[in-house]
């Protein structure tokens, strides 16, 4: 197998061709998908045919730091498969059915429309995230996502000296609570979200990233004159002309983007008639990925 990458965007994302992610067992090839995670940030797999054992036991050669089983759907129901790992990004209940309109699953899991990165109100946060897509809709249903490497780039050196040192609260409950969604209390109480510094440092490549998301309640530390209207104008910046790429889904795709340099929504469309299935496992941003691998 020869893994090859062919750029999607001038910016970032790439396709990568050649390999079946079930048969990547190798430490050479798994270590050219970090490299090609660490310059293009989001990779396309077409083809590929991953059971849920598969799909766990690919995050955890790819990065042994361990897979993120805290995650707020969790806290309204299990994951129907079986494990709080392997989350559910689908349109159906537990019966496999489409969910009504008024369904407390579909009014939560349409905060995905939002600009978000996977498990930033956890600590550690998310790293990888892996969607594969099992059912596809016969209409357009596309993920679009920002290169928050290339939003930092851009700004203005004064800018980027005043953004560094300062941290983040993210809440998953808080960019749900946006939308109207309501939690009970227990919920609430499971959801107390995490602090996050504003900018990132990749520690194998050294670049730097805006970390943003809907779930970016309030800038911490130190008085910053109009906080949230900072945090509001720099999504509206990173999500702007150029910085983003919109991945129209194939039968078969799995996705892999690094949530350190990434943002990403889902894309409307008639999910109340239209049936679309897809797992993602996410894994945490633990020391250096390859190395843990090793280890496991």
């Amino acid at each position: 197998m020869t893994l090859q990458f062919r750029k999607l965007h001038p910016l970032f994302a790439a396709e990568a061709g050649g390999v079946d992610l079930r048969r990547v067992h190798d430490s050479e090839t798994l270590e050219r998908i970090r490299a090609g995670m660490d310059e293009h940030a989001v990779l396309v797999f077409r083809d590929q045919a991953l059971s849920s054992a598969d799909q766990l036991a690919f995050a955890t050669r790819l990065d042994g730091g361990g897979l993120h089983r805290k995650t707020g759907i969790s806290v309204l129901a299990k994951s129907r498969f079986g494990d709080e790992a392997l989350t559910d990004v689908s349109n159906v209940g537990a019966d496999g059915e489409v969910l009504d309109a008024d369904d407390r699953k579909r009014q939560y899991g349409i905060a995905n429309r939002l600009w978000h990165t996977d498990a930033s109100f956890q600590d550690p946060r998310g790293r990888y995230s892996m969607l594969a897509a099992l059912v596809l809709p016969p209409v357009a249903s596309d993920t679009e996502f920002a290169d928050m490497r290339a939003a930092y780039d851009a700004l203005a050196d004064e800018t980027k000296a005043s953004l560094e040192g300062l941290r983040v609260h993210h809440s998953i409950a808080y960019s749900r609570v946006t939308l109207g969604f309501e939690f009970s209390e227990e919920e609430s109480d499971r959801l107390k979200g995490a602090i996050q510094p504003l900018v990132l440092k990749n520690p194998r490549t050294g670049r730097r990233s805006l970390y943003l998301a809907s779930h970016a309640s309030r800038i911490l530390d130190r008085p910053v004159p109009d906080g949230r209207l900072l945090l509001r104008d720099l999504m509206e910046h990173a999500t702007g002309p150029g910085h983003v790429y919109r991945h129209s889904w194939q039968s078969g795709d799995f996705l892999i983007w690094d949530n350190r340099a990434t943002m990403h929504r889902a894309r409307p469309f008639d999910d109340t008639q239209h049936r679309r299935e897809m797992r993602r496992v996410t894994t945490l941003d633990t020391g250096d990925p390859a190395r843990i691998a090793q280890a496991v």
